[in-house]
This record gives structure tokens, sequence and C-alpha cells, in this order.
């Protein structure tokens, strides 16, 4: 995983689902480390038929910037069936730094067919390569949280695959709580969450290690209006540089 760690991978894993017919939408969240504001997200719907798109740009903001801006650009489209975003192509381009990497992913069938990453970088003795198996039946960092209505959804365990890491996210039932996000307000399912690094990953890695072993991570989900999905409203996410939390501002239109 990037030297961002979990944190930048489950910021990406929070935009809102549109419509069952021809649909748009714009939404916006709120990133930050501890108390101190430090990036902000949009995300950008839209839905044809069966066929979908979202398109997001994250950026670092205030002092983060002084040490380093990480901006990154996500897009994913594929189509939806049986209430589950199938991804057909995934593309990521990031930049940390004066550092900048383009990901690729093109999903069958729930599979990964292919990946390109560029540049390439040569890999440590201690990487623990991506396998074959691992990339059967997984989901992108976009779609992944986007829940059926009719899910056990802290009875989930989502298999993520970024374009260089292939990790699980483990839910479990943890309690309810009340949110409110720009005009929506209702009940939240909160759901704990387990960080288990399956491959592309270096062994040994610091920030790895410590989310490995971590507790008090957590998603919010609430169930949207439209096609009637579970959605993140709010996550909780312990670093080793402080708790990162990311809260929608808009949900569900």
């Amino acid at each position: 995983m990037r030297s961002t760690g979990l944190a930048l991978a489950l910021v990406a894993l929070m935009p809102f689902a549109a419509g069952a017919t021809d649909y748009r939408y714009d939404t916006s969240y709120s990133v930050a480390l501890g108390i101190l504001p430090i990036a902000r997200m949009t995300f950008q719907t839209e839905v044809a038929s069966d066929r979908y798109t979202i398109s997001g740009q994250f950026h670092s903001s205030g002092l983060v910037d002084i040490v380093r801006e990480v901006a990154a650009n996500s897009t994913v489209t594929g189509t939806l069936a049986g209430g589950r975003m199938q991804p057909q192509r995934y593309a990521l381009d990031y930049k940390s730094g004066k550092r900048a990497s383009t990901y690729e992913v093109v999903f069958s069938g729930g599979n990964v067919v292919e990946t390109k990453v560029t540049p390439e970088r040569p890999k440590p003795d201690t990487w623990v390569p991506v396998q074959p198996g691992d990339l059967q039946s997984v989901l992108d960092p976009i779609g992944a949280l986007l829940i059926p209505g009719n899910a056990d959804v802290c009875g989930q365990t989502l298999p993520v695959y970024d374009g260089e890491s292939r990790m699980d996210l483990v839910l479990s039932p943890n309690r309810s709580e009340k949110f409110s996000a720009g005009s929506a307000k209702g009940e939240a399912i909160v759901c704990s969450v387990r960080y288990v690094p399956k491959s592309g990953y270096r062994k040994g890695r610091k920030d790895i290690e410590y989310l490995k072993s971590v507790t008090g991570m957590e998603i919010w989900f609430a169930k949207t209006a439209t096609l009637q999905l579970y959605a993140p409203v709010y996550a909780r996410i312990p670093t080793r540089y402080g708790t990162v939390h990311v809260t929608a501002e808009k949900f569900d239109g």
C-alpha cells in the first residue's frame, strides 16, 4: 500500500450510490487528523440505465501541504447487477510530493484480468507478491463499501484490490448511532473494521503492522433512498500519527 496507508484507501471507499435511471450527483467529504482538517474529497456519480461511472478527487489541504502535497483522481466504471456495483475498469492517478503514479485495473466477472502500473517500481526482497488467486472475486476501492440493502451490513468481508495491494476489510457488528450529513439525518449502522493485508505490500512495514493489530477502526453505514444501498457516512481510522476522521458533508442527494 502507498505511504498514506489504509487511511487513503478508506477515503477512496466513500462515494455515494446513484439512482437506477439516468442520474447525476455530486458530493463532498471532509478528512481530518484529530481536529486538524487535512483533506477534501469530491465525487461525481453518473448512472445511465444499468451502467455507472464514479469520478473522485482527493486533495490534501492546510498544513499538510507544507510537508507533502497529496492528490488523487480516480474513476471507476461498471454495471449494476443484483444490487451490487460490478466494476469493469478502475483507474487512479496518484501524486505524493514530486512522486506520481498511475494505476489501471480491468475487471471481468468480478475477477481482475489486467493491471497496469506506471511507472513500475522495483520490489524489495520483503515484498509479498500478489498471487493469481488473490485477484478472484474482488472489488475496486470505490464501490467496495456500497453494500446491497438486503445484506447483513456488518457481516461482510470485503476483498479489495487497488492496483497494487490486495486487502480484506473484515466488518463486524458494533452499535447504531444517529448521524447528520447536510440535510440528511437518520440512523447509522456502525461496523468495527479489521484490516487484513493479503499481498502487494512490504512485509514488516511499520504502518502495515500497526493497522493489522489496531482496534477502534469503524465505519458508519446508512441506507440511501435511491438504490436502497448502504453507504458510508463516517469512518474512524486510527493511524500511527493519530486518528483520521472521514465525514460525509452531503448524503443521499
